[in-house]
C-alpha cells in the first residue's frame, strides 16, 4: 500500500497509471481504500487503468469506471459495464460489481 500512495502522491504526477493486479500482496480490506485512491487521482485529472481479478477490488467500483475485455473471433473487444443493461439493473438495486462477476455477469468471462 505504501507504495501504491507514493506513486499516487507523487509531486509530479504522471498523466498515466497502469497497475496490474493490485491485490497481490495487498491485505483484502486495503482493497477498497486504494480503489477511492485511484478514483481520487484520476478525478484530480490524471487516468488510470487497473487490471484485476479480484472481486473484493470490483466491489469498491462504480458502474462507470468497469471495463472488461473479451476475446472473439481472433479479436479483443472491449465491454463497458455501464452499457450491459443487466449488470446496470443490479447496480441500481444496491448490488456489486465483484459479486456480479463472481456469478457470471460479465458476458464472455468466466471468474473461475
Amino acid at each position: 500500500m505504501l507504495a501504491y500512495l507514493t506513486l499516487l502522491y507523487d509531486p509530479n504526477p504522471h498523466p498515466l497509471l497502469c497497475i496490474e493486479e493490485p491485490e497481490n500482496q495487498l491485505y483484502p480490506r486495503l482493497l477498497s481504500e486504494l480503489a477511492e485512491e485511484f478514483r481520487a487521482y484520476s478525478e484530480s485529472g490524471g487516468q488510470v487503468f487497473v487490471s484485476t481479478h479480484s472481486p473484493d477490488f470490483l466491489n469498491a467500483t462504480e458502474l462507470e469506471e468497469v471495463f472488461w475485455l473479451v476475446k472473439k473471433d481472433g479479436y479483443t473487444e472491449i465491454k463497458r459495464a455501464s452499457e450491459d443493461a443487466q449488470i446496470s439493473a443490479y447496480m441500481q438495486e444496491g448490488d456489486q460489481m465483484g459479486y456480479l462477476w463472481k456469478q457470471g455477469f460479465f458476458d464472455g468471462v468466466d471468474p473461475e
